[in-house]
C-alpha cells in the first residue's frame, strides 16, 4: 500500500505533544509546523490517526500545491485538479479557506472562486455539477494560502476531532476535549500515580485522561469519518484496524478523581464518563474543592477554574467581581498548600492578575488558548513541609 503525505491540524501550544503521539502511532518524516504537523503513512494510517490521534483537530490529504498572486489565479489552479478523481457530479462538498496573503485578503470570495472552479469544470466534463452542502457534504476540502502558495487537502475527518461523541452536555465554560487531551499530556502524569481535576465541569479532562491510560482510541465514540464516505473507503481495513485497536485496550484502570460543587453539573459530568465507557476508572464527586479529600497517594492535579472574563460591569460592581475571582484564586492556593502537600498542580487560566492571588510560584507557564482566550497553563509543586535550602559553600577568604 503506498504512502502518501497527511497533515494533522492541532491547537497552539500543543504542536510537540502531537508530534509525540504521531511518532509512537508509527508515522513517518514526522515535521513540526505551526498549529499542525505533517508526516507519511498508507491509507491504513490515515484510518488510524482519525481514531488514535487525542491532540489532533482534523487530518488533511493535501493534493495539489501551486502559486497564487490573484483570484484568477487561484481558480485557474482549483480549476486544473482533476476533482473527478475524488467527487462525482451526483456528490455535495463544502469548501474552508484560510488565508495569509497580500494577494488575497476576503477568505468568502477566495471560497467563492474555488467553488466557481470546481462546478465549472464538472459542468465542462460531465453537463451537472455537484452540489455545496456546508452542514453534511460527502467531501470537505480545505484551501490554505501563505504568501504566494496555495496548497488545497482533502479533510478526513469530516467534522472536527474534538467532537468525541461521549459528551452530552457541557458546564457553562467547557473546555474541549483536545486541549483536555494536551493538557494532560504536557503534565506528564503518570497513570500508575492518582489524578484530580477539582473543577471538573463535565468531566472532559478527567475523561481525557482515562481514555489515556486504558489505551482506549478517542475516536471509538464518533459516528463517523469524513474518509468513510470517500469513494476509495475500505470498509474491511477500517474494521480490522478497528477491532485490533480495541484489543490492545487496557484492563488496568487508573485512580481518577473528578470533582465539583454544583450538583447539576455533577450529574451531567456522570452521564458523560458513563458514554465513555469510564464509570469504573472515574470517581465523579460531589464537592467543593476546598474539602475534596485528596485520594490515597500523591499525584497530580489539573484545574480549570473560572478566568472571571464575563465582567462587564463599571465601578463598584466591577470591582466587587475583581476582588471576588482573587478571592477565588487565593482560596486556590490555600487550599493546595494546606490539603495537598506532595502533589504537583496544573492550573490553566488567561487571568493573570487573579493568578497571582495564588501566591506560588509556578514553572513552567506553557501558552495554550482555550478558544479564543490566551491562556497559560502553570505548573505548581506542592512541597512537603518547607523546601529546604541547600546550605552555601563557605568563603574560602
Amino acid at each position: 500500500m503506498s504512502s502518501f503525505r497527511m497533515i494533522a491540524q492541532t491547537q497552539f501550544g500543543l504542536e510537540e505533544v502531537l508530534r509525540v503521539e504521531l511518532l509512537k502511532l508509527g508515522a513517518r518524516d514526522i515535521q513540526r509546523h505551526n498549529r499542525a504537523v505533517s508526516f507519511h503513512g498508507d491509507l491504513g494510517f490515515l484510518y488510524k490517526a482519525n481514531l488514535c490521534l487525542r491532540t489532533a483537530i482534523r487530518v488533511l490529504v493535501p493534493i495539489a500545491d501551486f502559486r497564487v498572486r490573484s483570484a484568477d489565479e487561484l481558480y485557474r489552479g482549483i480549476h486544473r485538479i482533476d476533482w473527478e478523481t475524488f467527487l462525482t457530479p451526483d456528490e455535495t462538498f463544502a469548501v474552508r479557506c484560510t488565508l495569509n496573503s497580500p494577494h488575497l485578503d476576503h477568505s468568502q470570495f477566495a471560497m467563492q472562486r474555488t467553488k466557481d472552479a470546481i462546478v465549472d469544470r464538472f459542468r465542462e466534463r460531465f453537463g451537472k455539477r455537484p452540489s455545496v452542502d456546508t452542514e453534511d457534504p460527502v467531501m470537505r476540502i480545505q484551501v490554505h494560502v501563505i504568501g504566494d502558495h496555495c496548497q488545497v487537502s482533502l479533510d478526513s475527518s469530516g467534522t472536527s476531532l474534538h467532537e468525541r461523541g461521549y459528551r452530552d452536555g457541557t458546564g457553562p465554560a467547557p473546555i474541549n476535549e483536545v486541549l483536555a487531551a494536551g493538557m494532560v499530556q504536557l503534565s506528564g502524569w503518570d497513570p500508575r500515580r492518582p489524578l484530580v481535576d477539582p473543577m471538573c465541569g463535565s468531566g472532559t479532562i478527567a475523561i481525557e485522561a482515562g481514555l489515556l491510560a486504558c489505551n482506549i482510541p478517542p475516536g471509538l465514540f464518533r459516528k463517523g469519518f469524513g474518509f468513510q464516505r470517500w469513494n476509495d473507503y475500505d470498509a474491511d481495513l477500517f474494521g480490522t484496524i478497528h477491532d485490533s485497536l480495541l484489543k490492545r485496550i487496557s484492563e488496568e484502570r487508573p485512580v481518577i478523581v473528578a470533582g465539583e460543587r454544583s450538583a447539576e453539573i455533577v450529574e451531567m459530568a456522570g452521564t458523560n464518563v458513563a458514554n465513555a465507557q469510564l464509570d469504573d476508572a472515574i470517581e465523579v464527586r460531589h464537592s467543593a474543592f476546598e474539602d475534596l479529600e485528596p485520594p490515597p497517594g500523591k499525584g497530580v492535579l489539573i484545574i480549570n477554574p473560572p478566568y472571571g472574563e464575563r465582567m462587564d460591569h463599571q465601578g463598584a460592581e466591577a470591582e466587587a467581581e475583581v476582588e471576588a475571582i482573587n478571592a477565588f484564586y487565593k482560596m486556590i492556593g490555600d487550599t493546595l498548600k494546606k490539603r495537598w502537600s506532595g502533589w504537583q498542580a496544573w492550573v490553566i487560566t488567561s487571568n493573570m492578575e487573579a493568578a497571582k492571588h495564588i501566591k506560588l510560584t509556578p514553572k513552567p507557564r506553557i501558552q495554550l488558548f482555550n478558544g479564543s482566550l490566551d491562556c497559560r497553563f502553570m505548573k505548581y509543586d506542592l512541597y512537603e513541609g518547607s523546601r529546604r535550602l541547600t546550605p552555601r559553600p563557605a568563603s574560602s577568604n
